[in-house]
Parts: C-alpha cells; sequence; structure tokens
C-alpha cells in the first residue's frame, strides 16, 4: 500500500506522513517545472523522492524540499553547457561553433510554429529557407545560387550522388582525407555507388594526370581540401583555373569541397581557401560547412552555378538530408548579424588577450589568497599559449595568445564542476586559456576555479602550489 493508495488515520508508520503525489504536484513551482520540462520526469522526480522516504533515507517532512531541491538543479538535457578554456576556437568535441546572440534569438523564435516554407502575405506555400539562401547569396554575391542541408558530409553526398551517380570522379592522393573517428571521405561517397578515380601521387598531381585519367565513365573532376593536414616539401597542385579549363574540354563537373567554412579571404589564414575565391576561379559547386569558420549553426552548405544547383536541390536525396528550421534560422542571423563568436576569437589581438588573462590571474590570486587561511595559497601565473582554429580548418596556423597556469590537479574538477571548464593539461600544469571564453563568463570561470581548488585542497588535506 502506498501513500497515494490510501492515506487513513494517523499511525505510528512514518511511511503514512508521506507527502501525496498529486499534492506535491499541485506545488506552485513543481506545476512549473513539469509545465516546462514535462510531467513525466517530474512525477519521476516525486515518486524518486517518496521511495527515499519509503526506504528511511530522508524523513517524510524532507520529501518536499528534496523534490523542490531536485527539480531546481535539474536541466532539460543532459548536455551541459561548457566554458571552452582550451583555446581551440572550432572545438568538434564542444559543439564546434557557438552561435551570436542573434543567432540564438533566431533559433528561439523559429522553435515555435515558423513561416518555413510559407508565404504569409499570400497564403501559398514557399521556398524552403528563403531567408538563409537570400543571405548566403548577399553574403558571396559570387554564387549564382545557394542550398543547405544537415552538415557538410551529407553536402558531399548529395553533390557525388546528383552529378556523379555511379560514374567515376578524379581526386588527387594528396587530397584522400581520413577526419576524425576513422570517417573517410572517400569512403562516404562510394557508398553513393560513385567510383574514385585516384590521380597523381601523395605530394605531386599535375594537369596530365587528370587528363590521362578521364574516361567515358568520368563524371566530375573534384578538388578537396586537406583541411586537418599540411603536405609541405617537394609538392605540385594543379590550379582551379586549369581544372575548369579541362572540365570544360570533357563537359565535366568541377567540385571543391572546402570544408571549412570561409566565405571569403581571411588575412589571419592565408593559406585558407574560401568559397568566393573558388567560384572566380571556376567551381561549378563549392562545398562548405556553417559550423566552423563561418560561425553558425551545423549545416551543409552548397554554393555555385544556377543549373548545378538546381539539379542537386531536384534530386531526391536533398529531401533527406535538408536542414531543420533551426539550423536556417541560425544561418541566415549568423550571416545578417554581428561579428560571430569564432571570428572574434580569430581575430583576438594578442596583447589584448594578454592584457585580460593578466587581469583575469590578479583577480584569481587575491580570491585565492582570501580564501587560503592562513595556508600556502595556489599560485598563478600568465604562460605564453597558442590558440588553434580546429575543427580541419588553419592546419598548423598557430594563433599568439596566453593562458593562466595553474596545478594540473585542478583539470578533473574544473571539467566536472558548474559551469563546466574545460582547459589543457600540458607538463603537468592545467592551462586555461581565455580566447573562446566570453568577458561576461570571467565572473563564472572565477567562481569555478576557486571550488577546484577547494575540493583539491579538502582531497588532500593540503594546500597546493602552483607548478606542482
Amino acid at each position: 500500500m502506498t501513500s497515494d493508495d490510501a492515506p487513513g488515520p494517523a499511525s505510528a508508520d512514518p511511511r503514512r506522513r508521506i507527502p501525496r503525489t498529486d499534492r506535491l504536484l499541485a506545488l506552485p513551482a513543481v506545476a512549473a517545472a513539469a509545465a516546462s520540462m514535462g510531467e513525466r520526469v517530474v512525477r519521476g522526480v516525486v515518486r524518486a523522492a517518496q521511495d527515499d522516504a519509503r526506504a528511511g533515507r530522508i524523513g517524510p517532512e524532507d520529501v518536499e524540499a528534496r523534490v523542490l531541491a531536485a527539480l531546481g538543479s535539474a536541466a532539460p538535457s543532459s548536455m551541459r553547457p561548457v566554458l571552452n578554456a582550451t583555446g581551440v576556437i572550432v572545438h568538434t568535441n564542444l559543439g564546434r561553433a557557438p552561435l551570436s546572440g542573434a543567432a540564438r534569438t533566431a533559433l528561439a523564435d523559429a522553435a515555435g510554429y515558423a513561416d518555413v516554407e510559407f508565404d504569409l502575405a499570400t497564403g501559398a506555400r514557399s521556398r524552403r529557407g528563403a531567408g538563409a539562401r537570400a543571405a548566403l547569396l548577399a553574403a558571396c554575391p559570387e554564387a549564382e545560387d545557394a542550398l543547405v542541408v544537415n552538415n557538410g558530409a551529407a553536402a558531399l553526398l548529395l553533390a557525388t550522388t546528383a552529378l556523379v551517380g555511379t560514374g567515376e570522379a578524379l581526386l588527387s592522393r594528396g587530397e584522400m582525407i581520413e577526419i576524425g573517428a576513422g570517417f573517410r571521405l572517400t569512403d562516404l561517397m562510394e557508398s553513393a555507388g560513385a567510383r574514385i578515380r585516384e590521380v597523381g601521387t601523395t605530394n605531386r598531381t599535375h594537369r596530365e594526370d587528370y587528363a590521362r585519367a578521364i574516361g567515358p565513365g568520368t563524371r566530375a573532376i573534384l578538388r578537396i581540401h586537406a583541411s586537418n593536414y599540411v603536405v609541405r616539401g617537394f609538392t605540385a597542385a594543379v590550379p582551379l583555373p586549369e581544372l575548369r579549363t579541362l572540365a570544360d574540354e570533357s563537359g565535366l563537373a568541377l567540385v571543391a569541397d572546402l570544408g571549412s567554412g570561409l566565405l571569403h579571404p581571411d588575412p589571419a589564414l592565408p593559406d585558407e581557401p574560401d568559397a568566393a575565391t573558388a567560384l572566380r576561379e571556376g567551381a561549378d559547386v563549392v562545398i562548405t560547412s556553417g559550423d566552423k569558420l563561418l560561425g553558425g549553426p551545423q549545416a551543409g552548405i552548397l554554393l555555385g552555378r544556377a543549373d548545378a544547383i538546381a539539379r542537386l536541390a531536384r534530386h531526391p536525396m536533398a529531401r533527406a538530408v535538408r536542414a531543420d528550421k533551426l539550423a536556417l534560422a541560425a544561418l541566415e542571423a549568423t550571416l545578417t548579424g554581428p561579428e560571430p563568436p569564432v571570428l572574434a576569437a580569430l581575430h583576438t589581438d594578442p596583447e589584448a588577450l594578454r592584457a585580460r588573462t593578466e587581469r583575469v590571474a590578479r583577480r584569481l590570486a587575491e580570491r585565492l589568497a582570501a580564501r587560503a587561511d592562513g595556508k600556502r595559497a595556489e599560485t598563478v601565473s600568465v604562460v605564453p599559449h597558442d590558440g588553434r582554429v580546429g575543427g580541419g580548418g588553419g592546419a598548423e596556423v598557430p594563433l599568439p595568445g596566453w593562458a593562466l597556469s595553474l596545478p594540473g590537479a585542478l583539470a578533473a574538477p574544473l571539467r566536472t564542476g558548474t559551469p563546466a571548464v574545460v582547459g589543457t593539461v600540458r607538463d603537468g600544469a592545467c592551462l586555461l586559456d581565455l580566447r573562446c571564453v566570453p568577458e561576461g563568463e570571467e565572473d563564472a570561470l572565477l567562481d569555478a576555479i576557486a571550488t577546484a581548488v577547494d575540493a583539491v585542497t579538502a582531497d588532500d588535506g593540503v594546500s597546493g602550489e602552483g607548478g606542482r
């Protein structure tokens, strides 16, 4: 018999004093939580507290407080926000590009009903994602048309399926790329039925290599940017204008997969290819990502000639890989809004970063000294630290900067604290690079470090010293 079934008369059994489920669900704070998290989740929290009381782990009078505390700390998703103090701007394991304020607002606005495929003026169906398409064409006028799908791999798969089919595509051996988790782009393309014809060598590929490989079944020439590695030394590659001439002579499509997301050249990354240049140099279709250097949501972006993009959009696979309304809204806002966080981090002045890091170090040292209670406080220092683009962009390009240097023992409690702080452990030190930490989060970062120091001190029974 449970407290819900029969409240009954007063009894010596304390379980009869456990609050009923309906009374707990009627509490204003619990009702509000049910509206935001869902009644099933909230009932689960209530049931867990009641079970603890029935088992004697808490008293019946503590059930209500346990429910309120649990709901106060509960989140609708298991995914936790993180302060990225690694210095890696496009950190794949941390969700790649953080969205701008404008993109977050657009995403929230689109979360309900939205005119994603509806013309409010006429009441008729409209082209899906028209706003995002218009924003892309305005941002990259070199493109005649644009199409957005759910990620970069989907964009390459669609282009291969629609333009190559079961035919053959030529690809330099130096561009046969494997990215994270053992994912090979050639495997992806071959899964669509296309045959990949390797040309040239790992370090040197010439125009004649492509010309000799063209046969009756050849449908396209692929140029894939080796975004996560660099081949140096005795090297050669065929420029896109020469590939364009060769493609025209044989009636082939020319597809350039750039990966990293630059629409235009960026002085900070002089060797990184960009969509505008690739289109001017003759690519029929350029593929890039939305959540890398573009600084937007996960998306695969296809830019190019109107006839080529129309061919992709008409293919049945386009329906299977299309972007959802949230990605379209966030992408449009990224393109039309202020500079996104990714580009702000990329263009951070090293001396400004040093001054900011030293200011935070002073604040941290003062806080730790005040909490030391007569014991030696942690030593805080500022050390040189190169940031990185990450996400397969700007391979081996250092971004000069600075970082807080703390004892390595703090890395784990920082990762598991609230907020979670992810830094870099190197040579026994925990390095916190502020390049990607918003200035408005500095107080939260300081609180997290102080809490981590307390946890390590409590575990060790002594106060640590910097550099250990």
